[in-house]
């Protein structure tokens, strides 16, 4: 769908930081708020479908050890730990509050463990991971070349790398021309994606990275006919363009409104394209 952008939409972005990319330094509001958001995505069933497809696309050996590498509150590293075949999973995040989280819901589930790192300085050894997972993380990362060559580092040869991640430049709540809820979604995905373009630009990333025959899907992604999520971006960018001065607590009152009026009518539409692409670590490395 063809993104609409106004006037005010084209003055944001580009103007606000991504907050997933500064993660360490966000306040603890701010911080349970995106935790919240997380998981309530995580909760989707039309997302869980599109992960089940993703996750089945990683071909995993016999008690494989899998990293998940900017793991959040752990949504996705507990899903990968009931697979069979599993031994063990390796959540990592730079944010201390997303790792606490994940740690209280993951519970006593021995083959699940979470730390606190930097997807591009891990702490772990060569070669001891069956498959490196980065799901909606690698978009945030300053660097992210930096974090493949990491994911190359501890994959075992022969390992394989599976990423999904939004195509985010098509992220549309538009259902004409100049809609105002677009403002706030633009906003949303300006002040929470560092790279909205990357995976655009993935396949031969991962070539310059060392990895061999990266194979890529796309998935539609329709916030219909509940769309909460997607509720909560038009929300969040409301916040974002009331924060940056750009619109009065009036207006950010009004879009909200507004949002959650299309959404009791049946009138919400809401729109992102997702992409996942998987490569292997080559049997030979340098």
């Amino acid at each position: 769908m063809a993104r609409v952008q106004s006037t005010l939409t084209r003055s944001v972005r580009g103007k606000m930081p991504d907050i997933y990319a500064s993660i360490t330094t966000a306040d603890r509001a701010t911080l349970e708020r995106l935790a919240a958001a997380l998981e309530l995505r995580a909760a989707d069933l039309v997302r869980r479908g599109i992960l089940k497809d993703f996750v089945s696309q990683i071909d995993l050996p016999e008690e494989a050890n899998v990293l998940d590498v900017g793991c959040g509150t752990g949504a996705i590293t507990r899903f990968v730990a009931e697979l069979p075949h599993i031994s063990r999973v390796l959540g990592v995040d730079p944010s201390l509050v997303f790792i606490a989280k994940a740690r209280e819901l993951a519970g006593p589930v021995q083959k699940l463990t979470f730390e606190v790192a930097d997807g591009r300085a891990l702490t772990c050894e060569d070669r001891s991971f069956d498959a490196v997972l980065f799901h909606t993380t690698l978009c945030h990362i300053p660097k992210p070349e930096e974090a493949l060559t990491e994911a190359l580092r501890v994959l075992r040869p022969r390992g394989c790398l599976a990423i999904f991640d939004g195509d985010y430049a098509t992220t549309s709540v538009a259902v004409g021309n100049f809609d105002p809820l677009q403002c706030c979604v633009d906003a949303a995905i300006d002040g929470m994606v560092h790279d909205p373009w990357l995976v655009r630009r993935l396949p031969p990333m991962l070539r310059t990275a060392g990895f061999e025959g990266p194979q890529s899907r796309s998935y539609g992604y329709t916030s219909l006919p509940e769309p909460t999520y997607m509720l909560t971006l038009v929300e969040r960018g409301a916040d974002l363009l009331l924060g940056a001065g750009r619109i009065g607590p009036e207006m950010a009152d009004a879009l909200k409104a507004e949002a959650r009026r299309r959404a009791h009518v049946d009138r919400f539409y809401g729109l992102i394209v997702f992409a996942s692409t998987v490569a292997r670590k080559p049997a030979q490395t340098s």
